[in-house]
């Protein structure tokens, strides 16, 4: 597991790997995050949206951002958190994934970026 605070805001990943299989006559490695928000500071928070970086070990680099999380924008009251989970598609065994939240404190309507750790992503049979 990986954890970072950014202005109150602790995120924590878990990342787990999901199997191989064959898409448009190529191998694809599948990978299932965790992500948990939660909120230690003292205002309540909504996260608007995300930016994801995605790079397998062949250099492949994809970048994913839009609006809330899997169809959510969550609001987040001081001590509360949210979890939810996810995936990605790599070509290669290996890759990593970093990002940020922009998310809006309701106290002083200001938006502000919550960075998202680097993690990585490993089919556990690769490595030796």
């Amino acid at each position: 597991m990986v954890q970072q605070v950014t202005q109150g805001i602790k995120i924590s990943v878990e990342t787990n790997f999901e199997g191989t299989f064959y898409k448009n006559y190529k191998i694809h490695y599948a990978f299932q995050y965790q992500i948990t928000i939660e909120n230690q500071s003292k205002d309540s928070v909504q996260l608007l949206s995300r930016h994801w970086k995605i790079k397998d070990s062949l250099n492949q680099l994809e970048t994913v951002a839009g609006e809330g999380i899997i169809g959510k924008k969550p609001v987040l009251k001081p001590g509360e958190s949210h979890t939810y989970i996810s995936g990605c598609l790599l070509i290669s065994p290996f890759g990593a994934m970093s990002g940020h939240y922009t998310m809006v404190n309701f106290t002083n309507t200001k938006k502000f970026r919550v960075k998202v750790p680097s993690f990585k992503l490993c089919a556990p049979y690769a490595m030796n």
